[in-house]
């Protein structure tokens, strides 16, 4: 019987891709007498591609922006202060989170957050998004000492739920670091698809997170 629902954040609950795309947008506006002479989409083309999906951390893609176009008036370091104070403001959520997260809790589920990233960071696009009262509990790889796809920030996560790996489902939307790492402790795995990645060996799958309360119905 699955008591607790646990899920990655970025690329599961919180658009990324549309959220880094919006902020790269009005970071350009607000830097826009530094940075003319990169033309808006080249800029947010660089970004994206040297950000890769989130997993290298803002300074070296500042620094390489920096260097490749040699831009004067403006720092790496100011441009990074400003990612970290502003991009909470521009978190896209995926449709239905929250009549998803509602009916969840109605249901009385206990609901879990286990993210890799910076814990502040994180936890302001959490509260961004305006969701953070319906989770249980909340934990972040730099808070926690430990990052997925380490098995041990998902055995605390258990811990602190009180709920055994069997009897809770982890959703997310990476193949190793979500899918691959929740059923090595024994839980079960619903991949939220992404078309960024090749389809993993989870248990099920849903394309809308609505579909997750009726899944749930038949576990």
């Amino acid at each position: 019987m699955v008591k607790a629902v646990l899920f990655d954040l970025d690329g599961t609950l919180l658009n990324r891709d549309a959220s880094v795309k919006a902020f790269i947008h009005n970071q350009y506006e607000r830097f826009q007498a530094c940075l003319s002479r990169i033309p808006k989409q080249e800029y947010a083309n660089l970004f994206i591609r040297l950000d890769d999906r989130g997993y290298v951390w803002k300074d070296k893609v500042y620094q390489q922006i920096v260097e490749k176009y040699s831009l004067a008036g403006i720092t790496w370091e100011a441009l990074l202060t400003d990612y970290i104070n502003h991009f909470c403001e521009d978190c896209v959520l995926f449709p239905n989170l929250v009549p998803m997260l509602e009916e969840l809790r109605g249901r009385g589920y206990r609901l879990g957050i286990i993210s890799n990233g910076k814990g502040a960071f994180q936890y302001n696009n959490i509260k961004a998004l305006g969701i953070e009262d319906y989770f249980d509990i909340v934990l972040i790889s730099q808070w926690e000492g430990v990052k997925k796809p380490n098995p041990s920030i998902f055995i605390k996560a258990l811990q602190e739920l009180n709920v055994n790996a069997e009897d809770s489902v982890f959703v997310g939307d990476h193949p190793e670091k979500d899918i691959l790492a929740a059923n090595m402790v024994g839980m079960k795995t619903i991949w939220k698809q992404d078309q960024q990645w090749s389809q993993p060996e989870a248990d099920w799958n849903v394309r809308d997170l609505l579909e997750l309360p009726y899944l749930l119905e038949f576990l």
